[in-house]
Formats: C-alpha cells, structure tokens, sequence
C-alpha cells in the first residue's frame, strides 16, 4: 500500500494554500465571486476536475506512447454539472479528448481513453461509482510532423 500526503493550510477568507508531499503547492479559493484581492485560485471542487483530467491525460499520453502513436498535441476539456444543494457533489462529467497526431489511429486513440478510464487513472475510477462520466474522443490529423 502506498501513502500519499498532503496539507492545506487557511490565509485568508476562504483561501488555502494545498501542499503535495511531493513539495509543490496551489492556491485554493473558495470565493464565488472577486473581493478585493480578486478570485486567487481554483476552488476545491474545480481541482477535483483538473486532476481527473491531469491523471488520465496522462494515462493516454502513456498508453499511447507505448502504442507507437505519433502525438502531437493531447487536450482534456472537462465540464461538470453539480447538485444544486449540499453537498454539491458533481453528478456528471464529461470528457472531450481532443488528440493531434501525425497518422493517428482513432481505434487507438479511443482504446487509450478507455483503458485510462476503466483501469489505469486512480481519480476515474473512483469516481466512476459515485458520478455518471462521460467521454468523447476527436482525433486531429496533423500533416505538419
């Protein structure tokens, strides 16, 4: 079994610094709308999309890397719909990969995103229980490379 660490630490308002065990930290805020100092971070929940992408992003870079794919360009947009009363928990995301390639094959591809999602990235497929996720994969031919 592997630990990981982490903390959070309050500045201000509703604004927290979060350091990795690893040593790296991100500002955390919590604010709906710009104060004074103005929306300082991601909130908490917007983190909880960007490492869902992050992690299988990079699955697929991985995945396809391993598939001999020459890529170019690897994009995850993610959008998420919350319950609208505590606790806003996400009830469904979606996934648009958007991967450029020299010859890229769409098989491959769409195989890469389903093996991220189903068995490699550690953040899907815990929330693969509790949220209703969906994907969808473009392929871009890139002549250029």
């Amino acid at each position: 079994m592997t630990t990981m660490t982490s903390k959070v630490t309050w500045v201000s308002g509703l604004r927290f610094i979060g350091g990795s065990g690893s040593g790296h930290g991100v500002i955390m805020d919590g604010s709906q709308t710009a104060g004074s100092e103005g929306v300082l971070g991601p909130s908490p929940m917007e983190m909880v999309l960007m490492g869902l992408g992050g992690c299988s992003g990079i699955d697929v870079m991985h995945i396809l890397e391993r598939m001999r794919q020459p890529v170019t360009a690897c994009k995850v947009n993610l959008e998420g719909e919350r319950a609208d009363n505590s606790p806003r928990v996400y009830k469904k995301i979606h996934l648009v990969y958007t991967v450029s390639g020299n010859n890229l094959s769409q098989k491959r591809v769409e195989e890469a995103v389903r093996l991220s999602n189903e068995k490699y990235c550690s953040v899907s497929v815990m929330l693969n229980t509790a949220v209703e996720i969906t994907r969808e994969v473009r392929v871009i031919q890139d002549p250029s490379t």
